[in-house]
């Protein structure tokens, strides 16, 4: 090997290291990594009928704070044969050297456990209700005064709901008390066909209480949620060519929206104020441009003067003079970011592949992609980027083709489609790629938004 084609490969592979730690760099801004707390999750008990209820409930929380990403899940194999379920429970130590009496904090913080934090607790039943008595310690501390973070009682349905109700409610008080922004309460709309044809859906964020929201018997989908979560605007091909249809997510109920005559009206987004509406029509013929108008189809006003078709708008939730879209004007389909009134327009992605599906991150500094890439034309994967400095880090390989990326509120989870499993479904990850959890299994499940 001569001395050039040795500079060369050094050059290359100090390239290719710079890149791995701006990837890392990103990924870490977006997690806002730190070192992971380990927390035990001991399975709850119960008198009376909410024992049978019990199953429900332990899952619920355990997948929770698993799927918070702010822990590390202790193993419950190396959990004490003792589990305390209330503060009278705990029996510190006595004597030189110690000699254990009962439950105690150490016993959860030593090895093998070596738990930070751990919520302990019971349920019964009171006038009919489940009731749910929650404890939660930092068992780092020496003594129960210092080592309770909070207590709680609960109180939800006897039945299956009210036991998940109760779970993701002391979850969400357990992030809250660290700092964490829980998930719980927030909804992912999408779109399936397990009705036969194409209608929208909405779950909740762990793909529990699966309902159809519209019944249009038609292909309905590329569904979007005004920021206050009150109004929902979907294309869906009901009146024959492609229309925008807006639903209150208050009532289920269709709200007045004036269509253009157009060939198509699709992939309508909310302004982030609520009050607008962004959308792709061909109104003056020929490809598909972007246009504005109000909520209830008013005011319209065209974006875009392209010779290409324009389509995916989506606004910057922190910048409302900012949006990006999808455009084929420089050939195959891309993101390109512009000013709401149509100038200073940047492509973001290379010009490579199909890049598709932009969605901007919580914050207003990234957005997820679908993007072919690198790859057989089809095989989407999904990537994130840095606006600013158009920095990309991939987030899928290799596993099926995954497309329609949108954030949680937390800014810290995505949810997405996939066939990695054999048929098209949602799935959800956190923003570094890890902890894929699939949602839906019945019919085609896909183009998920999620919701807070």
């Amino acid at each position: 090997m001569n001395k050039k084609t040795i500079l060369l490969t050094v050059a290359g592979l100090c390239a290719a290291a710079i890149a791995l730690v701006g990837q890392a760099d990103m990924v870490g801004r977006i997690m806002k990594s730190y070192e992971l707390a380990v927390i035990a999750v001991p399975d709850f008990r119960a008198s009376g009928e909410a024992q049978q209820h019990m199953g429900v409930f332990n899952a619920t929380l355990f997948q929770d704070l698993q799927d918070s990403g702010y822990f590390r899940m202790a193993p419950k194999s190396m959990y004490p044969l003792q589990v305390p379920q209330r503060p009278q429970d705990w029996k510190p130590p006595v004597g030189t050297p110690p000699r254990s009496q009962g439950p105690w904090l150490t016993d959860w913080s030593n090895p093998p456990v070596g738990a930070t934090y751990l919520p302990i607790g019971y349920a019964g039943v009171q006038n009919g209700q489940m009731v749910l008595f929650g404890w939660f310690y930092n068992v780092g501390q020496q003594d129960l005064a210092n080592a309770q973070v909070f207590n709680k009682l609960y109180i939800g349905t006897l039945n299956e709901e009210g036991a998940r109700k109760l779970a993701h409610e002391f979850a969400a008080d357990i992030l809250s008390k660290l700092g964490v922004q829980t998930l719980a309460g927030s909804k992912i709309i999408f779109t399936s066909t397990r009705g036969g044809g194409k209608e929208i859906w909405a779950m909740d964020h762990d793909g529990a209480n699966q309902k159809q929201i519209t019944r249009l018997g038609s292909t309905t989908s590329f569904a979007a949620v005004s920021p206050d979560a009150t109004r929902l605007a979907f294309t869906t091909f009901a009146r024959g060519n492609p229309s925008v249809m807006v639903y209150s997510l208050e009532t289920m109920r269709q709200l007045p929206f004036y269509n253009q005559r157009a060939s198509l009206n699709a992939t309508p987004a909310f302004t982030p104020d609520g009050k607008q509406i962004i959308f792709s029509s061909t109104a003056a013929g020929g490809a598909a441009q972007l246009y504005m108008c109000n909520v209830d189809g008013s005011g319209l006003k065209r974006v875009t003067y392209s010779n290409a078709i324009d389509i995916e708008p989506k606004f910057n939730p922190k910048n409302a003079r900012e949006l990006v879209f999808v455009s084929g004007r420089g050939g195959p389909p891309q993101i390109y970011k512009m000013n709401v009134d149509g100038t200073d327009v940047v492509r973001l992605t290379s010009g490579e592949g199909d890049a598709v599906n932009p969605a901007w991150h919580p914050d207003g500094q990234f957005i997820a992609f679908s993007w072919t890439r690198g790859f057989a034309p089809g095989n989407y994967n999904l990537f994130i980027m840095d606006v600013a400095t158009k920095e990309i880090t991939q987030l899928t390989h290799g596993a099926g083709r995954n497309e329609n990326p949108s954030w949680a509120p937390d800014g810290r989870h995505l949810v997405f489609s996939s066939n990695r499993s054999g048929s098209t479904q949602i799935w959800t990850m956190l923003a570094d790629g890890k902890q894929t959890r699939q949602l839906t299994t019945q019919g085609r499940n896909e183009n998920p938004v999620w919701s807070k």
